[in-house]
């Protein structure tokens, strides 16, 4: 029996968690603890099969750190699931409750998740702070019940749960806790998370969450029934014109983070804040018209950033 099988046989659904029914078998809490080759295994199977951009993103890592990326990103990634995937609120947020059950067992060792047992090696190897883990959750937490932002600082605010903390994980795997460089990093994660949130209006229309600020779409007078028909309007795509620049000021104000980093990582840092710079491109280039039309980046242009990127660590 290989050690794949072998953790597989082991994710039975716990009578406390009916909830993991709504996620694929793999997600759910076994009734013990697999061993830690299991779970590195289970973790890099996770990985592979659920984004293929990560496994482009681990080329460039020093070997010595892949294992503790995909027990990081296994974590964020089920995370996510739980919040996003399930598709009823109160069921999201027990999933997410026993997840923090699972996170709290990780440090004070004894998790039973595979996750947790890949997760607790690598928090204890580079001394990772487990409210960096935890805060994720307050986000998607945030999603069962928060689905419109008053003000540009409450869409921050959220930003600060939803994507800060993973560059503070991936600083934290290379070596780097300090509040300097963490302050950069959350410049440029707040930008992809905006730019995610503009290439994906109608999408999360369609999911009920409007994260374009209320105060401007009165400003610019578009309604959310603009939103709920598609209409590109001059009005919403001179809206989505500001919030485009917004974003790409909070991608310059990152910048720096690159020369304040190692080679490995600084290449791992371009290649993401260049690809979310070409989403905001990917909006511009369509005109700003958005909704009913997702902006993506071609394939060619995918495989320019990668190159570029390859290139940079080997000169």
């Amino acid at each position: 029996m290989t050690s794949a099988t072998s953790t597989e046989s082991r994710l039975t659904i716990t009578p406390s968690a009916k909830g993991w029914s709504r996620l694929p078998a793999e997600y759910a809490i076994p009734e013990s603890a697999p061993s830690l080759e299991q779970s590195r295994e289970y973790c890099r199977r996770l990985a592979r099969t659920h984004y293929e951009n990560f496994s482009v993103a681990t080329w460039f890592l020093p070997k010595h750190l892949r294992q503790d990326f995909l027990n990081v990103y296994s974590y964020c990634r089920i995370s996510d699931d739980l919040g996003d995937e399930v598709g009823d609120a109160p069921a999201s947020l027990a999933l997410l409750d026993e997840w923090q059950l699972q996170l709290d067992a990780c440090y004070e060792g004894n998790p039973r998740h595979p996750v947790f047992v890949a997760l607790a090696e690598t928090a204890r190897k580079f001394d990772i702070p487990k409210h960096e883990f935890s805060d994720l959750l307050i986000a998607f937490r945030q999603d069962q019940t928060v689905t419109r932002f008053g003000r540009f600082t409450d869409v921050l605010a959220y930003c600060r749960y939803s994507a800060n903390p993973v560059g503070h994980l991936v600083l934290h795997l290379c070596g780097f806790g300090d509040a300097e460089r963490q302050q950069l990093s959350d410049y440029t994660c707040t930008a992809l998370q905006l730019a995610n949130f503009w290439q994906d209006v109608s999408l999360d229309y369609a999911k009920g969450r409007i994260y374009l600020p209320l105060e401007d779409l009165r400003k610019y007078c578009v309604s959310e029934e603009d939103l709920a028909h598609n209409r590109n309007t001059v009005a919403f795509r001179e809206m989505m014109k500001f919030e485009v620049e917004r974003a790409r000021e909070w991608f310059d104000r990152g910048l720096p983070l690159v020369g304040k980093v190692n080679k490995n990582l600084a290449v791992d840092l371009e290649l993401f804040s260049r690809g979310g710079q070409e989403i905001l491109n990917a909006i511009e280039r369509q005109g700003f018209a958005v909704l009913g039309r997702r902006p993506v980046i071609s394939k060619t242009r995918k495989l320019a950033l990668v190159a570029r990127a390859a290139l940079g660590k080997l000169l």
